[in-house]
């Protein structure tokens, strides 16, 4: 009989040392498939580019596992390289995946909500767009009924240096991030007020930065002008921006100007949306 019962023991005792190990190897599963979006999550977040080494770090995953889901990322479009310091950022197909998302969701249909009772009140397309990369991108937009308009599909991507939201966004950005910014930014001439010599667009943006709005005169299509206002997170940083654009021939930058204090109160308003659909709120 203590034979029997020592055996049952020792069979219990190997049972649970291989339940243990099986669930050892499912958690160690479960880490290598979110890798992926650990990453995506990370790039997300960043204020910079970060290196390959500074993922590995802070990530904590070994530099040469990391660099083989670096190069699968980029190739599926899901992750780019910067043109310089050797960083990463979040690809196209990244942005197409939460463009998609967020289309599908009732923070789209809040934020056009915003935007609508936006142009209900200044008569002209009024667009949310966020920074993406080095470019802006799209988020949402409401169009006017003039038939005299501009069009940009949402998704789509535009300038930072000549657009009222891009200099808004460089405005915002401190000195030296600005600087490492501008520095890899092609400053293509669209038009001729296009400001393409740095110091003098690095003025332009001081000038912007102290009064927090984001201005195009003119400088991305010619006889269209726009501007810009922030919508901040609960952190007080610029994550988007609200802008108003408008052909010359029917609305003057000076009456843009005048709508600030309205675009300003939609930045309220979407910053409120943004928090009532946080991660986790």
């Amino acid at each position: 009989m203590e034979q029997n019962m020592q055996l049952r023991f020792q069979n219990r005792s190997a049972a649970s040392g291989q339940a243990a190990e099986d669930a050892a190897g499912q958690q160690q599963e479960a880490a290598r498939s979110l890798r992926a979006l650990l990453v995506l999550d990370y790039l997300a977040r960043a204020q910079h580019p970060p290196t390959l080494a500074q993922l590995a770090q802070r990530l904590d995953m070994p530099k040469t596992t990391l660099m083989r889901l670096l190069g699968a990322m980029q190739r599926a479009g899901f992750v780019a390289a910067t043109p310089t310091e050797n960083g990463f950022v979040p690809g196209p197909q990244a942005t197409a995946l939460a463009l998609a998302t967020l289309r599908a969701s009732a923070f789209t249909r809040a934020c056009r909500a915003v935007l609508t009772k936006l142009v209900g009140a200044l008569g002209e397309t009024c667009n949310l767009t966020a920074p993406d990369g080095d470019q802006v991108v799209y988020m949402e937009r409401v169009e006017t009924t003039e038939p005299l308009r501009l069009f940009f599909a949402v998704g789509g991507h535009v300038p930072m240096h000549c657009t009222a939201s891009g200099k808004l966004f460089l405005a915002s950005m401190n000195r030296l991030e600005r600087s490492r910014v501008l520095a890899r930014l092609p400053l293509t001439r669209n038009t001729p007020r296009t400001l393409t010599d740095p110091s003098t667009l690095e003025a332009e943006l001081e000038r912007l930065a102290a009064r927090g709005i984001g201005i195009d005169n003119e400088e991305f299509v010619r006889g269209m002008s726009a501007v810009a206002v922030p919508v901040r997170d609960a952190e007080n940083r610029v994550v988007a921006a609200v802008a108003c654009h408008a052909p010359t021939a029917r609305v003057m930058l000076d009456d843009l100007l005048r709508a600030v204090p309205v675009l300003q109160g939609a930045a309220q308003s979407l910053h409120d949306v943004l928090a009532a659909h946080r991660p986790g709120g």
